[in-house]
């Protein structure tokens, strides 16, 4: 999901940017900007994005039946 081609531009995963804080970015071509904003300087850097995390399991529901052959 890091290196898929459709990816939606965002200055927090943009090669030209520095993650400041929560809500602002650091750009070398724009100076400080909104974290989810872009320009059409977008380059994107796939170190620079955090992927979601996972679902956690929700084990309440499920009982030792559900884990035998």
């Amino acid at each position: 999901m890091l290196f898929r081609k459709d990816i939606e531009p965002r200055c927090a995963y943009c090669d030209k940017g520095t993650v400041v804080n929560d809500n602002e970015v650091i750009c070398r071509k724009r100076g400080i900007v909104p974290i989810d904003g872009c320009c059409r300087a977008f380059c994107y850097d796939p170190l620079k994005r955090v992927p979601p995390r996972p679902v956690k399991l929700n084990t309440e529901k499920l009982s030792e039946e559900d884990f035998s052959l």
